[in-house]
């Protein structure tokens, strides 16, 4: 690969760096509202199937993204990638903690108990998400690359959702009790969330894979990579 090559595939690296860190610490910050996806009128221990957070919409993407990382840069980037994403979410964090000490103004158009109540939990979130994204996300990989090694580079649709459900599962389970736990969301939302979280994650991940297949196909196509080949940054 060329000089010319090496740089392009950087610069395309720290692109996919930022869409990854942008959805992971949006999807924290957004978590408080929740809707009712209704392709089925189904009720899980008392709560619509598909009654889930906004803050699962983004969180997809950083798994479709490690996954393609994983695919063509490797383990290793895949990694520096969940850490600087966690490095992004804790100093998000410090930066709503002290937007929130600061007294609002009389004239301000948010008051202190409006950005509290809407920010105010963040801390407890993300605090939950990151032990849970840690875990799950270095699960994803771990198994990405077992299938990928067992595979010797072939059955990308296999080793992309089989990281992604267990990563998934263990993910949406640990956010969940952690929330319940610290007493953001009651006891009774439990089952229902954690069954609605992580089968909505699994309809997302089925319908991800074509866009792996693209990527992967694009990145080949790009760089003159070859089946289980990746490509060696600067």
């Amino acid at each position: 690969m060329t000089l010319k090559d090496k740089l392009a595939a950087q610069r395309i690296y720290m692109l996919l760096g930022a869409l990854f860190i942008t959805s992971l610490v949006v999807s924290n910050l957004i978590f408080q509202k929740f809707f009712y996806w209704y392709p089925f009128d189904v009720e899980v221990f008392g709560s619509k199937l598909f009654v889930i957070s906004v803050g699962i919409l983004p969180y997809p993407i950083t798994f479709l993204i490690t996954d393609l990382i994983s695919e063509i840069y490797g383990k290793k980037r895949a990694n520096q990638i969940v850490v600087t994403g966690i490095f992004a979410s804790l100093f998000s964090v410090l930066i709503v903690y002290v937007a929130d000490i600061v007294p609002a103004v009389a004239s301000s158009p948010i008051n202190d108990s409006v950005f509290t109540n809407v920010f105010g939990r963040t801390i407890l979130a993300v605090g939950a998400s990151m032990i849970a994204y840690l875990f799950a996300q270095f699960v994803d990989i771990q198994i990405y690359h077992f299938w990928k090694k067992l595979t010797k580079g072939k059955h990308l649709w296999l080793r992309n959702n089989f990281s992604t459900w267990l990563s998934q599962f263990v993910d949406t389970f640990s956010v969940v009790f952690l929330l319940c736990f610290f007493e953001v969301l009651p006891w009774s939302l439990f089952k229902g969330l954690l069954i609605s979280g992580f089968l909505f994650k699994v309809l997302v991940a089925a319908c991800d894979t074509p866009f792996l297949y693209l990527g992967v196909y694009l990145f080949r196509r790009r760089f003159n990579l070859k089946v289980n080949e990746e490509i060696d940054l600067l």
